[in-house]
């Protein structure tokens, strides 16, 4: 039987991947295997029985990987195991860029002591619909136009100024 230490916490989904052949221990110096996240590993005494490291993350800066190599030690690690973690940031930063969040918590902040807030938010609703409705001007053009990015074109049936 082989025995595993960890040195940071690690998901029970993982661990239960191990099969009756591995058995957690708690003291390092009894472990086949050590199992890391974030641990700095390089100032510790690594245990003579030691077989492999297994890095949950996909860098190994934190494991003395020169100790390793002259103990033939084998170093693991989880390359894409952050995917879902790297998914909902790029996921909040498309929301982040599509809407002006942070402006908003800033105007509920400088707003927060107006008692009437729900009211006050429904105006500037009502005052950006229809600022933006009344006045915007979009130009349209012919894609590939070079006169229009000269700012030469005068108009006509494709390049003509449209009102939103």
């Amino acid at each position: 039987m082989y025995q595993y230490h960890c040195l940071n916490p690690i998901a029970e989904v993982g661990l239960e991947k191990f099969d009756g052949n591995y058995a957690r221990t708690e003291k390092i110096a009894e472990a086949d295997a050590v199992l890391v996240r974030s641990a700095a590993m390089h100032d510790m005494e690594l245990p003579g029985q030691l077989c492999a490291i297994g890095r949950a993350g996909a860098g190994v800066n934190n494991i003395p990987l020169d100790k390793c190599a002259e103990r033939g030690i084998p170093v693991f690690n989880t390359p894409g195991a952050n995917a879902n973690g790297v998914k909902e940031l790029v996921i909040a930063g498309m929301l982040l860029a599509a809407r002006d969040i942070v402006g908003g918590m800033y105007w509920v902040r400088s707003e927060r002591q107006n008692e009437a807030l729900e009211q006050l938010a429904e105006k500037e609703k009502k005052k950006i619909r229809r600022d933006g409705a009344a006045g915007q001007e979009a130009r349209r053009h012919r894609p590939g136009c070079d006169r229009h990015s000269r700012g030469e074109c005068g108009g006509g049936a494709r390049h003509g100024r449209l009102r939103l």
